[in-house]
């Protein structure tokens, strides 16, 4: 396919961002990513891509990661379920993400994706499917992390009244390149290897990594500028998702449901210690908090509008177990 171009892809080293910066090689334009010093490189093994430094904290890098380049795509976030420093996480994710899109305007980008979140929007009262009109109330953003990409999402969407920014929502993404892993990978290789006996009644929508990296370029070619779209897949409450493990696996699903307000001590006790100690918490009252809503959402504007088509949950699994397995995580 003839070169369309320069892209820009930030957070390319970790899971979405390196499936769209392998859609965006496919799709024939040349390709910059960023990385942060002592990032790892391995996800982006075999693609043909120049490599700049970029940190969101420092607008000091921007200008020069941004120079020629006819799009953006920003997938770069700090993505935890817990910090020990709420400040530290606005300023990566509304702060820098701010900056950076103006960044790209003066430096002449014709048109800026940012890779917001299902975390940025509202949850319907009945768990029925939400979509991007559902009302958003302050009780849906549990969380440093979902505030965080609240506030950043109203920003950019003020924003794009004077420059062509798309706003894309991924919900749950499951698949390969799944270095870190993300909490839901981490939570697919728990449950492969059978460390998970107990589940909440909560439920989730699973899309495939890159089914949501072709929604990307899908945005790209033909979203509306200041509008957003839930890149989604299947809903699943936990407990059919864990069996939908176990039967690729061919372990037994869990069977004990576990009611949640009795873990909420331990989960206090374990943010308490983290916060001694720095390391991740299994388990705090934010994350029981946000197991308490059914987060099904629905992808109906994106299917319309740009054709996005994403593939069951059962694939997107099946693929993330057998990157793990030939990645050495899954024996």
């Amino acid at each position: 396919m003839a070169n369309q171009g320069l892209v820009l892809v930030t957070g390319a080293t970790g899971f979405v961002g390196a499936a769209v910066a392998r859609a965006v090689c496919a799709a024939g334009f040349s390709l910059r990513v960023t990385a942060r010093a002592g990032s790892s490189l391995a996800n982006l093994a075999g693609l043909e891509a120049e490599t700049v430094p970029l940190d969101l904290t420092a607008p000091a890098s921007f200008a020069p990661a941004l120079r020629g380049c006819r799009y953006l795509f920003h997938a770069a976030a700090d993505y935890r379920l817990w910090v020990p420093d709420a400040a530290a996480m606005r300023r990566v994710n509304i702060d820098g993400t701010l900056a950076l899109l103006r960044e790209a305007a003066r430096q002449g980008v014709e048109r800026s994706v940012y890779t917001s979140s299902v975390a940025a929007l509202g949850l319907t009262p009945d768990g029925t499917p939400a979509d991007e009109t559902t009302q958003i109330l302050p009780a849906h953003h549990v969380g440093v992390y979902k505030q965080s990409k609240f506030e950043a999402e109203q920003a950019v969407r003020a924003l794009a009244a004077t420059q062509d920014i798309v706003i894309v929502n991924p919900s749950t993404p499951v698949g390969p390149g799944d270095v870190k892993p993300t909490p839901t990978g981490q939570m697919v290789l728990d449950a492969a290897r059978g460390a998970m006996p107990a589940y909440v009644d909560t439920g989730i929508n699973i899309a495939h990594v890159d089914d949501v990296a072709a929604g990307h370029l899908l945005a790209l070619e033909k979203g509306r500028a200041g509008q957003p779209y839930i890149l989604g897949g299947e809903n699943l409450m936990l407990r059919d998702l864990l069996a939908l493990i176990a039967q690729e696996t061919g372990r037994p699903a869990p069977r004990l449901r576990l009611p949640i307000a009795p873990l909420m001590p331990i989960a206090w006790a374990m943010e308490r210690l983290a916060e001694r100690t720095g390391k991740t918490p299994l388990m705090t009252p934010d994350i029981l908090r946000m197991a308490k809503k059914t987060m099904f959402f629905s992808s109906a504007r994106a299917q319309a509008e740009l054709g996005y088509a994403p593939r069951p949950a059962r694939l997107a699994v099946r693929d993330a177990l057998a990157w793990f397995r030939a990645s050495g995580r899954l024996s």
